[in-house]
């Protein structure tokens, strides 16, 4: 009895000691402090490790890599068709040729073309009896020999006939013809002084003169196409979302996959008024020089748009894809305040090329984002999500 009396004092003695030895332990701190959209770790904190940061730079290009596609420069193209029906009689001009303005292209035998020489021959004639039927009878009325209405009528068929004269002369300059020749061939000429970069036109060919109002492709094709090859007009489809960083006058760098050790200047020139629908895209008008005219109409090339120094400011900073997190519709990233110290930021972006995102609002440039780890950070900020 006395010995289990003994035994339950150590027992309790020892129960005292092992309490009073955890009373004198330091406490652990916690691994991490989360205050609202910040998160903060131990500077030895394990969490650290799957953490990577990168600094955010301001933007050297504010779009990059688009596609664009080269046509002609409508302000010095002309798309030629005959104005006549008729048959092709000769060919005056090749490919590749430099053409002055008027000169001549195809001549075309065209009976049109003789029956409006016919009419003004006939229109003159006309005008000029009718000039003299009328003077005739001025004369008559002023020695009382013919009546008012006798005059009245004649000066009705002079008038007449001097509008008809005028009417089928300006047909005929029209087509560039004069009533001194009695021939039906008409000359077909160029109207703009240029280079001859396309023909559709054959020796023999029957031409219409509706043939533009045509369906068929092979009708409303223009015979000749003249335009300065050494100046391009460039297509581009730009993103709705890069739309406030083009302006007018932005230079623009060409390069096309025939040269492709060789760039080229361009300018923007206009940006479209209507937004595709379903591409959600613009259509942006540049012009690229072409002196050399290596670039040829209907290239598909790669376009940078290079930022203008007046506007660096808006083009913001660019960050690995791989920063970025979608919260329901918004963007968000995580930029280190201090060491171990995140905060969760919102940010309007543009979009993704080359795993590389523009960030337009909430970073700025020398910003340290994360760029690994952003996954692990949100899930402890907003546990929830």
């Amino acid at each position: 009895m006395a010995l289990s009396a003994l035994g339950l004092v150590a027992a309790f003695g020892l129960a005292g000691c092992g309490k009073e030895e955890a009373k004198k332990l330091p406490e652990q701190p916690a691994p991490k402090v989360v205050d609202g959209d910040k998160v903060v770790f131990l500077t030895n904190a394990p969490q650290l490790s799957s953490i990577v940061i990168e600094t955010a730079s301001a933007r050297t290009l504010a779009i990059t890599h688009l596609t664009g596609r080269l046509y002609w420069n409508d302000d010095s193209t002309v798309r030629i068709f005959t104005p006549v029906a008729g048959r092709v009689k000769d060919i005056k001009a090749d490919l590749g040729q430099p053409v002055a303005v008027g000169a001549p292209l195809a001549e075309i035998d065209s009976p049109d073309f003789g029956q409006a020489r016919a009419d003004a021959r006939a229109a003159d004639g006309n005008l000029a009896v009718a000039e003299k039927a009328y003077t005739r009878n001025k004369l008559m009325q002023e020695h009382g020999a013919a009546a008012e209405k006798d005059v009245e009528s004649a000066e009705a068929a002079f008038v007449a006939a001097r509008a008809e004269r005028e009417r089928a002369t300006a047909r005929l300059a029209n087509y560039g013809g004069s009533a001194s020749e009695t021939n039906a061939v008409y000359i077909l000429r160029s109207p703009l002084a240029g280079v001859l970069v396309d023909k559709n036109i054959n020796p023999g060919q029957e031409l219409r003169a509706d043939m533009m109002l045509a369906n068929a492709t092979q009708l409303y094709t223009p015979l000749f196409v003249v335009s300065d090859p050494t100046k391009l007009w460039l297509q581009l489809d730009v993103a709705e979302s890069d739309l406030p960083l083009l302006r007018t006058g932005e230079k623009l760098r060409i390069v096309s996959r025939a040269f492709p050790d060789k760039t080229f200047d361009g300018v923007i020139e206009k940006i479209g008024e209507t937004l595709d629908s379903n591409t959600r895209t613009i259509k942006v008008r540049g012009v690229v020089a072409n002196p050399d005219q290596l670039l040829k109409a209907e290239m598909y090339v790669a376009v940078d748009v290079l930022q203008d120094v007046g506007t660096a400011a808006q083009a913001g900073v660019e960050i690995s894809s791989k920063a970025l997190f979608m919260k329901g519709d918004d963007s968000f990233l995580f930029i280190e305040q201090s060491p171990g110290e995140f905060k969760r930021q919102q940010v309007k972006v543009g979009s993704e090329r080359d795993s590389k995102v523009p960030i337009f609002e909430g970073v700025t440039p020398g910003q340290k984002v994360v760029t690994e780890g952003a996954l692990l950070l949100q899930a402890i900020v907003d546990p929830a999500s």
